[in-house]
């Protein structure tokens, strides 16, 4: 199956930089978390010490790489990069936490992929600052222990619950990144304009961030095609019309849903009479793998309500019912827990 554009997660062309905001001021949404970063990256600055290790979680797209570039911009401080699936050996994480310099910035992306042996080297490098390190082979084993500067960890997962316990609690800072109104998202679309020297029209940046599912990584990509769009098939300027139009050609209704959406909410309603159905059957059903489904598919159809989660399995709501211009059954969604 081809990719989706309405998929959150990250491919080439969304690592454009200029897209992204340096600072906590110019950031958009997430209040309540800017909010608090400030105060404690402020705390930090006033006593001369790190930042607490910080744990951002939610759906992807949704700016944790951002916010911890801007965590070390407002610190005045480097950051590294490192994406959990490419610590495969406790030497992986030693080379990267023996380069740091004092006061930087450590982001590690889906964290919750780290192997569970590394993740326990992990634990005195947040704690106490030092890297305790097994060499020689058999019975010549010997642990040797390195200091480190002090450093702030930012981690960012989509899958929480995938964390072990013992490292949720050595961050001093868990905030989850929400979606994104359509108010923040029209400001992101006209930013991006500004951007990338385009003219939109006010209608067609709502009707961008209408259609963006909540996602800025969404937004931009979907601003990208329809500045496609209106270059070759108008005169460059981005209308209410040719917005319409060119989502309409990319299979992207009003409410953000696109084909693959459709599909899985097709095969509760009809194959399933609304559920409740397991996700295992779902997946095999559509022919997608579980994990794609939980982690892709349904948090945005669960945030807008068009799917419930149950203890014994997913079931579609009204909602979908007249998104579908199915008869709806009350009858059908009397469960029992």
């Amino acid at each position: 199956m081809s990719e989706r554009i309405i998929d959150a997660n990250k491919v080439n062309e969304d690592d454009d930089i200029s897209l992204r905001p340096l600072r906590l001021v110019d950031y958009v949404g997430q209040e309540e978390v800017k909010g608090k970063l400030e105060v404690y990256i402020k705390a930090a600055l006033l006593r001369n010490e790190s930042l607490d290790h910080v744990l951002l979680y939610g759906p992807p797209g949704l700016g944790k790489t951002t916010l911890a570039q801007i965590i070390a911009n407002e610190l005045g401080t480097n950051i590294r990069y490192v994406s959990g699936p490419s610590i495969e050996r406790s030497g992986d994480l030693a080379a990267v936490l023996t380069q740091l310099e004092p006061g930087d910035v450590l982001f590690i992306d889906e964290i919750h992929r780290i192997p569970r042996n590394i993740e326990e080297v992990l634990y005195s490098a947040m704690e106490d600052y030092v890297l305790d390190i097994m060499i020689g082979k058999d019975g010549n084993t010997r642990s040797i222990r390195v200091d480190l500067p002090p450093f702030t960890l930012v981690g960012a997962t989509t899958r929480f619950g995938d964390l072990s316990a013992p490292l949720r609690d050595r961050f001093g800072v868990v905030e989850r990144l929400e979606y994104y109104t359509v108010e923040e998202l029209y400001k992101i679309v006209t930013r991006t304009a500004n951007v990338y020297q385009v003219n939109i029209d006010t209608d067609a940046a709502v009707e961008l961030a209408r259609r963006s599912r909540g996602t800025p990584r969404i937004a931009n990509r979907l601003f990208r095609r329809v500045r496609d769009f209106a270059m070759v098939l108008g005169d460059g300027n981005i209308t209410k019309a040719i917005t319409s139009s060119s989502l309409d050609k990319l299979h992207i209704d009003p409410n953000g849903l696109d084909y693959t959406d459709y599909r899985y909410l097709r095969a509760i309603a009809e194959k399933f009479k609304g559920g409740p159905v397991g996700l295992e059957t779902i997946a095999a059903t559509i022919s997608e793998e579980s994990s794609t489904i939980e982690d892709v598919y349904e948090p945005y159809l669960l945030q807008e309500g068009y799917v419930n989660r149950t203890p014994r399995g997913r079931v579609v709501t009204e909602k979908t019912f007249k998104l579908l211009n199915i008869k709806f059954n009350e009858g059908l969604f009397k469960y029992e827990n």
